[in-house]
């Protein structure tokens, strides 16, 4: 199968914007600054403007963050939501996001929408010149994640993930510190580690529910929009609010939510940054074609042998695997003098840092992508109900086209990567 396109140019995106003004009232084209042109220069002051895409549960957090966790003054300009269509202003508050990345005042965009949307608003965010911090997952599909990477390096974007687990393990001493430094080295060709995560995943709380009655679509609520790139059906509340995660059609349930939380200090401390697993088996019973359901263990192999494990701790029997930490012991005496002689890798750079200095953020796109594929893969796994090989460098899952079509998605017209 050949790689989709994963890329958003400017005439698609021209296109489809022109489709959609064609059949809601909601929709309108985007100027031209927003489709490619030149990036905005970080601001002069050591104030930013921003505004949240996703008013939603997480969404108040998120937008702290900003000026909490990662130390920034903010402006507090705009907030975005699809619920917001019989109130919406276009001045403070937006229903359409689009309208969001036309202003010229705004330097950062907050995004807490359902994950369906993540992919499509931060790219559009980074064509506008602006940087981008994004709510977990950081995508629905594979596909999408090398499109978001892709655009942050095209415009030179600040693009972070909202998970910091890799921050605190960056700064760990012993035996931590020493496995992240042999692990990125790349001089353990063939270890035999295995990690092994238990429970934590919340399985059972975001499985979705079947057979649910079609409801009447609230007054304030774009439910259109809310759709985008995914599927257009039946109002169902539960697909929207934190039970939207069951639904295939915008999560990737309890893995959705938790999985780059628990995933992402795995791949820092591994050195799984730049890289993927190479075979990826999982034990869980039929999937449903349309909700997330319960699933019991996956095991992912990569090139230079080592193992992850992830275990549900909620359906079935154990994997029955057990820890193994990687040792420079596994190294020739000429490799282990070549381990010595590294110096200690960098510290990780901070959202509110990398915004200040331009210097790339600890969670980054490419990182964040990778560590958000583990969960792409092991769901695509159990979807389809088979073991899977995949390429981490073409991204690419060997010999099963069914596997590949949800690697690669379809958006909704006229929404595309």
């Amino acid at each position: 199968m050949k790689k989709q396109k994963t890329e958003m140019t400017r005439r698609g995106l021209m296109k489809g914007a022109a489709a959609a003004a064609a059949s809601t009232a909601t929709i309108s084209i985007v100027p031209s600054h927003v489709l490619g042109g030149p990036g905005k220069a970080p601001a002069p002051s050591e104030t930013f403007g921003a505004a949240l895409v996703g008013c939603g549960g997480r969404g108040g957090g998120t937008f702290r963050d900003l000026s909490g966790k990662h130390g920034l003054k903010i402006r507090d300009l705009a907030r975005c939501d699809v619920k917001y269509k019989d109130k919406c202003d276009n001045k403070k508050i937006y229903t359409d996001f689009r309208r969001v990345m036309e202003r010229k005042d705004i330097d950062i965009i907050a995004i807490a929408t359902p994950p369906h949307w993540h992919a499509l608003i931060s790219i559009a965010a980074m064509q506008a010149g602006k940087d981008v911090l994004c709510e977990k997952p950081m995508t629905r599909f594979v596909g999408e994640g090398r499109a978001v990477v892709n655009a942050a390096k095209r415009y030179g974007r600040i693009f972070q993930i909202g998970t910091y687990g890799r921050f605190g393990m960056s700064t760990s001493r012993g035996s931590n510190a020493e496995i992240h430094k042999l692990m990125s080295s790349g001089l353990l060709k063939n270890t035999k580690g295995v990690h092994v995560h238990r429970g934590g995943l919340k399985v059972k709380q975001w499985s979705g529910s079947i057979n649910q009655k079609p409801e009447s679509v609230p007054a304030s609520l774009d439910w259109d929009l809310y759709c985008g790139p995914s599927p257009l059906k039946p109002y169902v509340r539960r697909r929207t609010g934190g039970t939207h995660r069951g639904y295939w059609d915008y999560d990737g349930g309890g893995l959705g939510d938790m999985g780059q939380h628990k995933f992402d200090p795995i791949s820092f401390l591994y050195g799984k940054d730049d890289t993927g697993p190479v075979e990826i088996e999982t034990h869980a019973p039929p999937a449903h074609p349309e909700v997330t359901g319960m699933w019991g263990w996956a095991k992912l192999k990569y090139a230079d042998g080592f193992t992850l494990v992830v275990e549900s701790g909620e359906w079935g029997q154990p994997s029955g695997m057990q820890r193994k930490r990687p040792s420079v012991d596994e190294l020739s005496t000429e490799d282990q003098a070549k381990f010595k002689a590294l110096p200690k890798p960098a510290p990780l750079v901070g959202f509110g840092e990398a915004v200040k200095t331009r210097k790339q953020a600890g969670g980054h796109a490419e990182a964040a992508h990778r560590t958000v594929c583990i969960m792409h893969l092991i769901n695509i796994s159990i979807r389809v109900g088979r073991k899977l090989k995949f390429d981490p460098v073409t991204e690419q899952i060997i010999g099963d086209e069914e596997a590949n079509r949800l690697a690669y998605q379809t958006m909704r017209a006229p929404w595309h990567l």
